[in-house]
């Protein structure tokens, strides 16, 4: 919440106290909403409330607030308007003027926070490179690691590498029989395209092994089990589970020829971990725990030796916990990792970064956890989010279908080249410079597309339109951001040690309309990312960067800063698009986005 909010609450609330003593107020009851546009003033408190309450009409109270808090309070409240039972009020441009002087370049002093919070995220399987599907995962995992940090929580940033299991055991049989001993070095091919063009043909094989056997006569979903790939799939998880030397060895090569691959991208796309979890570790404590699940009579097995758990009380269902072979299923790993990770780090919180075709599954999980005694189920929270399309529709692995993380990346870059060019401007850049520009703009727009919208909407994403100048983008942003490091430079003002005269501003008397919009949007800035971390959305960030932006243009458009009217004019105004610039900057790289100082 707004400082200047919760100042306005406060006094509000000593007005009615001092007005009213046979009433008790407390602040919750006090709603301050922004003033529409149409009518005078900042801020609009809302009089409904306390008509029943004090058993008066809404302008009565009104005028009694306003007139006290103009009186008492006058060096905050310049003056107050009512209409049809809100209270306007208009804060003193000298107060503004004197935040904006007194917070300026301030580095964010952080709450007092004991909160042990891991959040989880990216999650790759090592059977596919990473693709489409994970950006918005990655994004919003790593902003929301910065974001909690802002509030002074120790932050964990975990990645639970899906690196056993029966697709990966799919990608194996597939190389197995097709690949000729093919490697990275041997094909040129980076090491996670490569195990995944192995899965791509699993699948294909699967799909004309299905169609032969129900040509044959087999019944459709008898061949869909019965198809010779997929039995030596499910014979080599087997193996591996069981140890045998020659199936590890096999797995641990194409594993690591996938993270060699995983780094690579990681590193483009600015993601980074503090601590990796592996599958192949924690099923087995996942196993383990199981099993005492199932000596507490919390579990049961059925008649082919599988492991289930009895959720119907619950208003669920009956969920498989291990088969009858003893392979485990996804949930074995869940749980054995939830209780690694709250072990290891003895964790308030363990956040999870997961689409929401995942919804039930964590469900399951949390209440799995809990009915087997374990503490860490309490602090589990499951950040679920929309998935993601292209124009083009929905993306699928095991077909071929999907766009690689590094397509992207690369399409984005050249498209921030391409308008950069037509633009015509590049222009005094070297060849290096340029290129770290294009990977600015064209990863800025990638990573703030996927972000400006709330994470529990599904969306689309437009590559073209996300690099709009002109549009809700990154690019937008970055502009006024780099507009504001010109003027500084054409006024000879070094960008993070500024020399400006703190006399002249504190001597300004009135401020414009625009210049009061910039103000109070900077004084926005802690609450909202405050908002942003209780609500767990980053798209707040996104969104409030590019209002601060649009502020920063139409102040800019309308008042010149090398021709001022005054000296104090002028210094207030070099003040505020610093201060602007500066915002700009925190809020964008905790979304992980750079912003350049030329365009």
């Amino acid at each position: 919440m707004s400082l200047l909010v919760v100042k306005l609450k406060n006094c509000v609330l000593d007005v009615l106290t001092a007005s009213y003593p046979e009433h008790s107020f407390s602040i919750d009851q006090i709603t301050v909403n922004e003033t529409k546009a149409e009518f005078e003033g900042e801020y609009t408190v809302v009089l409904f409330p306390f008509v029943k309450l004090l058993k008066c009409k809404p302008d009565e109270i009104g005028n009694l607030l306003g007139t006290q808090l103009q009186t008492q309070f006058s060096e905050f409240v310049a003056h107050y308007q009512l209409v049809s039972g809100f209270l306007n009020i208009s804060i003193q441009d000298r107060f503004l003027i004197n935040y904006l002087q007194s917070s300026f370049l301030q580095a964010p002093v952080l709450p007092s926070s004991n909160k042990r919070v891991m959040i989880e995220y990216s999650s790759p399987n090592t059977n596919k490179p990473l693709h489409f599907g994970h950006l918005r995962n990655n994004f919003l995992g790593a902003a929301m690691a910065n974001i909690l940090k802002t509030q002074g929580h120790a932050v964990v940033k975990a990645n639970l590498i899906n690196d056993r299991g029966i697709h990966i055991c799919k990608s194996m049989i597939a190389w197995m029989r097709y690949a000729n001993n093919a490697t990275p070095a041997s094909t040129g091919i980076k090491g996670d395209h490569l195990v995944g063009d192995y899965y791509v043909k699993f699948n294909d094989v699967y799909k004309e092994e299905v169609a032969q056997l129900t040509a044959s006569g087999m019944e459709a979903t008898l061949a869909e089990k019965q198809a010779p790939i997929l039995l030596a799939a499910q014979a080599l998880l087997l193996k591996w589970e069981q140890g045998d030397a020659d199936t590890r060895a096999l797995w641990k090569q194409m594993n690591d020829w996938v993270y060699e691959g995983f780094k690579d991208t990681y590193e483009r796309l600015g993601i980074s971990f503090d601590q990796y979890y592996y599958e192949s570790n924690t099923y087995l404590l996942g196993k383990a725990i199981i099993e005492e699940g199932l000596q507490k009579g919390v579990l049961f097995k059925k008649e082919d030796n599988s492991v289930w758990i009895d959720l119907t009380n619950d208003g669920l269902d009956q969920k498989l916990l291990l088969r009858g072979d003893g392979t485990a299923v996804y949930i074995t790993q869940d749980i054995g990792t939830a209780k690694l990770k709250y072990d290891e780090h003895q964790l308030n919180q363990s956040i999870y970064v997961i689409a929401d075709e995942q919804n039930y599954h964590m469900q399951v999980l949390k209440l799995i956890l809990s009915k087997l005694g374990e503490p860490c189920a309490d602090g589990i929270f499951h950040l679920s989010y929309g998935m993601v399309e292209l124009p083009s529709g929905r993306m699928k692995s095991r077909e071929g279908t999907v766009v690689d993380a590094d397509d992207m990346i690369e399409e984005m870059i050249a498209l921030a080249q391409k308008q950069t060019e037509e633009a015509g401007k590049t222009s005094g850049f070297t060849a290096a410079e340029l290129s770290t520009l294009y990977k600015q703009i064209g990863l800025g727009a990638l990573k703030f597309y996927l972000l400006r919208v709330d994470p529990k909407k599904k969306m689309i994403f437009d590559p073209k339109e996300s690099i709009d100048l002109h549009g809700y983008t990154a690019t937008f942003i970055q502009y006024a951001h780099a507009r504001i490091c010109s003027i500084l430079r054409k006024e000879g003002i070094a960008y993070d040690a500024p020399q400006l005269n703190k006399e002249a501003v504190l001597s300004l008397g009135q401020l414009a309309k625009a210049e009061k919009q910039v103000v109070l949007l900077l004084e926005q800035f802690d609450g909202l990312i405050a908002a942003a971390a209780n609500e767990y959305n980053p798209s707040l960030v996104a969104n409030y960067c590019f209002q601060l932006a649009q502020a920063f243009n139409t102040f800019y458009d309308a008042h010149s800063i090398a021709h001022a009217d005054t000296e104090a004019q002028k210094q207030f105004r070099l003040y505020l698009i610093i201060q602007t610039a500066y915002t700009l900057k925190r809020g964008m790289l905790l979304l992980g986005i750079e912003v350049p100082s030329r365009m």
